[in-house]
């Protein structure tokens, strides 16, 4: 999966022929059309509201694939002002990674791309969670 350049219409279609999902359900859960729906394959973007509806669907977290390229492709943050006031957003205690994301990473480590330092300072990956990936691999 090309985590870099996302075309959600296609993944979600993917999904689709994977799970064997018949048209007729996906029209009565989705409240649309076949042409409608074919429409949305199309896209490389879709709304929140349909993206949610259709991970409750096919049982699939679309929304992961895009945290996969924030995790890898997001400019590092500036972390300089560490007693920000809160604000009302909820925080995430740990970050997500996909199975996309894992195999990316080591495979940067593997073919000694990157050192596990380097992708600690780039990705932001503790140390001890790549020590596991890299155990389990």
């Amino acid at each position: 999966m090309n985590l870099k350049s996302i075309h959600i219409g296609k993944l979600i279609h993917e999904r689709v022929r994977e799970v064997g999902m018949p048209v007729g359900r996906i029209e009565k859960f989705m409240k649309c059309s076949e042409n409608e729906i074919e429409s949305m394959y199309r896209e490389s973007s879709i709304d929140t509201f349909l993206l949610l509806r259709w991970s409750k669907l096919l049982e699939y977290d679309f929304f992961r694939v895009y945290s996969g390229h924030l995790i890898l492709y997001a400019p590092p943050s500036k972390r300089h002002d560490i007693s920000r006031p809160k604000d009302n957003f909820p925080a995430f205690r740990k970050n997500i990674y996909t199975e996309e994301v894992k195999s990316f990473i080591i495979e940067k480590i593997v073919s000694k791309k990157m050192t596990m330092n380097d992708v600690v300072l780039k990705y932001r990956i503790p140390k001890t969670t790549l020590s596991k990936w890299i155990k389990k691999a």
